[in-house]
């Protein structure tokens, strides 16, 4: 099922269809501050650069429920993504990407399988549909391939 009922707050406190990404490929990301992958988005950020202008969309969802590895507030969430990574591809405002309280677009693409720690990734094809999942081990450098093939 595509996942273009669904939407997100930016950072910014704005809600954002997903279906304004219709015809896009995604690359959606449960993300961290303090935890061993976040120099992960150093590469996000790299492939967002790469891809966007061939229609990448990278968007990062803060998460704070594995070991409360992302205890900032938005603003501070932000600003070490601004400043540490130079993050300019979009970050939600912190959700729960499991349990009774996760964000309803992370029950879809879980799928009910579920989500093990930061950083998984779930790479969406230009119908809206989910074409692969990685596990927070996967960098993003290695996705390279599985992007080029949707694009």
């Amino acid at each position: 099922m595509p996942i273009y009922d669904y939407s997100y707050t930016n950072m910014e406190g704005q809600s954002v269809s997903l279906s304004e990404y219709k015809g896009d490929v995604m690359l959606i990301v449960n993300t961290a501050s303090k935890c061993g992958f976040t120099p992960q988005y150093a590469g996000l950020e790299k492939l967002w650069e790469t891809y966007h202008e061939r229609g990448l969309v990278v968007i990062g969802f803060p998460c704070n429920q594995f070991l409360r590895q992302d205890p900032g507030d938005n603003a501070q969430i932000r600003e070490f993504c601004t400043v540490r990574y130079g993050v300019t591809f979009p970050l939600s405002q912190k959700i729960d990407v499991k349990g009774a309280n996760a964000h309803p677009l992370f029950k879809e693409l879980s799928g009910g399988k579920a989500i093990k720690w930061n950083f998984a990734k779930f790479l969406i094809n230009r119908a809206g549909n989910l074409a692969e999942r990685f596990g927070s081990t996967t960098k993003p450098e290695e996705l390279a391939p599985f992007i080029e093939k949707l694009l």
